[in-house]
């Protein structure tokens, strides 16, 4: 099966959010199961630099533009990068300038990032090409459609990373996206007068996944579907739309080998985990107390985390005795509030504005409990890496939380399942009826240790979504 992902970033040499470990990690994983998967991106700076021996493979012209297709390799995929060097040549983030706001021309920009991965399944290279192209997210989502006005020369799955982000544009560039009139209706890629890249991928590929389950069901309801529950339950009803778990690098997250933490461990040697506890404590500025109950956050500082019901329960998660550190930036009012508590209270909290990769590893590696109280939660990644490290979660159960994690509740002890602590209501109550079950689990040494063996055994390794994927594509 050759099979081409169409994306807009590719950890670790650009990465956003989720979608960059996504597209980081499960072509290899493909690979590794038989496939003959590569990556199509555009030629964004980071990804000049990360793919250094390219070459050409063919100069076309897209939607008005003069560009070229590289090709190159990236621990062991083929990486074709589209360069347009007046669209994509631009430091910083690929999806707005210095002050936060989205490029003007994004339309154009990730039309002919669709446009480009549609005409590989005409032979855009020469000597490749796809069975199936796989876009990620809205910034792809035309792919499908350019796919459908080709007349189908592949087979096309959507993977939905976050619905919230779609993709609209004014209607007025129509013109210019070289698609067919009655491309832009309601039944098409038409959203309330606005052109949506998002719409255009779930309407127009043959088959839709999301990164989890339990989103796959949410988003056919109108608190989740952001205006397209329904087609999204049309999709359901008719086969078309499901759910594949996102898995975890093990060449990356796993504190057997991390060179990020102060001291590696496993599952039968727990131990060793308290040396990364202490040294968090100390980076942080902590006290430093084995006994303590450290809980952390990693996290996009916004709503939909959750985060404002952190800092409601914070005073009470101190006055029990814990602590707790936090690793992340966003909305200026919960950054603000976090670093108010951190001053009112140094010795219990912890906070950096911002986001090391490096760092985060040794928060997951070193703290007790990881906090992911999120309102709604496509899959999440941080949990599945705070599982590998013996780090409990503590979760609403949503989308791909609730998927991934399984409250410590007496029945679930006595199974052997609990992996975690769950909550229902994105409320301040509901959390903080989790913070102390936590506190509980953790007057009982023996079983917080069980709990941490039981999750550490979990396997959510990106061979399971691979071979999900082949047979999902088998089926196409």
């Amino acid at each position: 099966m050759q099979v081409l992902h169409v994306c807009s970033e590719l950890f670790p040499l650009l990465k956003t959010g989720g979608l960059a470990d996504v597209v980081g990690a499960l072509p290899a994983a493909q690979i590794a199961e038989g496939d003959d998967v590569r990556v199509l991106l555009p030629a964004f700076p980071d990804l000049r630099k990360g793919v250094p021996d390219s070459w050409v493979v063919k100069e076309f012209d897209a939607l008005s533009r003069h560009g070229v297709l590289l090709y190159g390799r990236f621990n062991g995929v083929v990486i074709y990068l589209m360069d347009i060097p007046d669209l994509y040549d631009r430091h910083g983030s690929p999806y707005h300038d210095q002050d936060q706001f989205a490029y003007m021309d994004n339309y154009l920009r990730f039309a002919i990032l669709g446009w480009v991965g549609a005409e590989m399944a005409s032979g855009l290279d020469p000597a490749w090409r796809p069975d199936i192209v796989h876009a990620h997210d809205w910034h792809a989502g035309l792919t499908c459609a350019y796919l459908a006005a080709k007349g189908r020369p592949a087979k096309s799955v959507f993977t939905v990373h976050n619905l919230s982000y779609q993709g609209l544009f004014s209607a007025h560039h129509l013109p210019e996206l070289a698609l067919p009139d009655d491309f832009f209706q309601t039944y098409g890629y038409e959203f309330y007068g606005q052109i949506s890249y998002m719409k255009a991928g779930l309407f127009y590929a043959d088959h839709v996944t999301t990164v989890s389950p339990t989103y796959a069901r949410e988003i056919t309801q109108p608190a989740y579907g952001y205006g397209m529950e329904g087609l999204l339950t049309s999709l359901q009803t008719h086969g078309r739309l499901s759910g594949i778990l996102n898995g975890v690098d093990d060449a990356i997250w796993n504190p057997t080998h991390d060179a990020m933490l102060a001291t590696r461990y496993n599952r039968d040697v727990l131990e060793a985990k308290v040396n990364n506890k202490r040294h968090l404590q100390t980076a942080m500025g902590l006290t430093v107390d084995e006994k303590v109950p450290l809980f952390a956050v990693v996290s996009r500082l916004t709503s939909q985390k959750g985060l404002d019901l952190v800092l409601e329960v914070l005073p009470d998660l101190l006055e029990q005795g814990g602590q707790i550190t936090l690793l992340g930036a966003g909305d200026a009012t919960l950054e603000q509030g976090f670093l108010a508590a951190s001053a009112e209270y140094p010795s219990q909290v912890g906070g950096q504005l911002g986001y090391h990769e490096a760092f985060s590893q040794r928060i997951i590696g070193g703290a007790d409990v990881l906090m992911v109280p999120s309102r709604f939660e496509p899959c999440g990644l941080t949990q599945l890496y705070a599982l590998k490290y013996g780090t409990l979660p503590l979760v609403r159960r949503t989308g791909g939380l609730a998927d991934t994690v399984t409250d410590s509740s007496l029945e679930n002890l006595s199974d052997g399942v609990a992996s975690g602590f769950v909550f229902e209501d994105a409320s301040a109550a509901g959390l903080q009826r989790a913070i102390r079950r936590a506190f509980v689990l953790w007057s009982r040494p023996s079983l917080w240790r069980y709990v941490q063996r039981q999750e550490m055994g979990l396997d959510f390794s990106w061979r399971v979504a691979a071979k999900a994927y082949q047979s999902l594509y088998q089926r196409l």
